[in-house]
C-alpha cells in the first residue's frame, strides 16, 4: 500500500467503535481475516501499533487514538469534496441510506420515496429498518446516512430535527364497536387489549398513557408487527392502539373501526443525523418531502 486508503481507514475506525474485529467484520459484511489484514497493512503503512487487545476487547493505542481524531477530519474534507464536485452538476444522483422503523416504512414512506424518484431520478435511496437504538447507533458509525426515528433521541453530536406529531388510535372490529363506548385508559383497561410486543418503543409509550391513570395492562396478545396485530383485531380477539399512519387509507382500515383516544395519545418523529453530515440536495429533498408529505 503506497498511499493512505480510505477503505481502510473506515474500518480502523468502526473495529475501535465497536470493540472488535469480529463486530466490525459483521457490520460490513466481510471475513474476520479480511479486517485484521486491513487494519495489518494500515499499520504498516505508517509504520505503528493502531490497536491493541485487552481484558475487554480493542482499544486504540495513543497512535490510534491520534489517527482517529484525523480520521473524522479526513471523512468530513472527503465528504466536503464531494459535495462540492456535484455542485458543478445539475443532476442530484448518488446514494443515500436511511433508517426508519417498519410501520414508517410500510405506511409514510412509499409515496414518499416515489415523489423522490420522479424529482431526482438519478437519485438512489437505500432503507433499512430498526428501533430507534440501533438506527442511531448506525448514524454515529456512519453506516446510515439519516434516520426517521421517534424522540427521544440521545447521542454523540447529533442533529435532531422534529418533523411531524404522529397520533396513536383505537381500532377494533367493526362488529365490535358498539362494546367500546368511552375510549379512556379506565375503560379499555378491562378489555381484550392486543399489544405490541413487550420492550418496543411502542409498546412504552401505551404502556405510559395507561400508567399515568395508575393502570397496568395485561395483553391477551403481544406481536412485533402491526399487520398481524390488524388481523387478531379485524377477527374480533380483542382491540389495539396503533400509529393513525398505519389504518390512514381506505384499504390499511378495512374491517375496522378507527378512533381517537381520550386523552390523545401522541409521539414525534425526527429526522436524525450527524452534525458534520454534508446537507446534500439529496438529503433536503427528503427532509422537504418528510414534512409535507406528498398527497393522494
Amino acid at each position: 500500500m503506497t498511499t493512505l486508503n480510505l477503505g481502510y481507514l473506515a474500518t480502523f475506525r468502526l473495529v475501535i467503535q465497536r470493540g472488535s474485529f469480529s463486530a466490525a467484520a459483521d457490520l460490513l459484511g466481510i471475513s474476520q481475516p479480511a479486517v485484521s489484514l486491513q487494519i495489518r497493512q494500515l499499520e504498516q503503512f505508517l509504520q505503528t501499533r493502531l490497536v491493541e487487545r485487552t481484558g475487554r476487547g480493542i482499544k486504540a493505542t495513543a497512535a490510534g487514538e491520534s489517527l482517529l481524531v484525523h480520521g473524522e477530519r479526513i471523512q468530513q474534507v472527503v465528504d466536503e469534496t464531494l459535495r462540492s464536485v456535484s455542485a458543478f452538476s445539475h443532476d442530484v444522483s448518488g446514494t443515500i441510506t436511511l433508517g426508519t422503523g417498519a410501520t414508517a416504512c410500510i405506511h409514510l414512506l412509499p409515496p414518499l420515496l416515489a415523489q423522490l424518484r420522479r424529482d431526482y431520478p438519478l437519485l438512489r435511496v437505500g432503507v433499512t429498518t430498526g428501533n430507534t437504538l440501533d438506527i442511531v447507533r448506525a448514524i454515529e458509525e456512519n453506516r446510515l446516512d439519516m434516520g426517521l426515528v421517534t424522540l427521544p433521541v440521545s447521542g454523540r453530536a447529533l442533529d435532531v430535527m422534529p418533523v411531524m406529531d404522529e397520533e396513536f388510535v383505537f381500532i377494533a372490529s367493526r362488529e365490535q364497536q358498539d362494546a367500546f363506548r368511552e375510549l379512556t385508559p379506565e375503560a379499555l383497561h378491562v378489555q381484550p387489549l392486543i399489544a405490541f410486543e413487550s420492550g418496543s418503543g411502542t409498546r412504552a409509550l401505551i404502556d405510559g398513557w395507561f400508567a399515568a391513570n395508575g393502570l397496568a395492562i395485561a395483553p391477551v396478545m403481544q406481536l412485533g408487527s402491526i399487520e398481524a396485530i390488524k388481523r387478531m383485531v379485524r377477527v374480533g380477539l380483542g382491540y389495539s392502539i396503533v400509529p393513525r399512519m398505519a389504518v390512514e387509507h381506505d384499504a390499511d382500515r378495512e374491517g375496522l373501526c378507527v378512533m381517537s383516544l381520550t386523552p390523545m395519545l401522541q409521539r414525534q418523529l425526527a429526522i436524525v443525523m450527524r452534525q458534520d453530515k454534508i446537507l446534500s440536495k439529496g438529503i433536503a429533498g427528503i427532509i422537504r418531502l418528510v414534512q409535507n408529505p406528498p398527497q393522494g
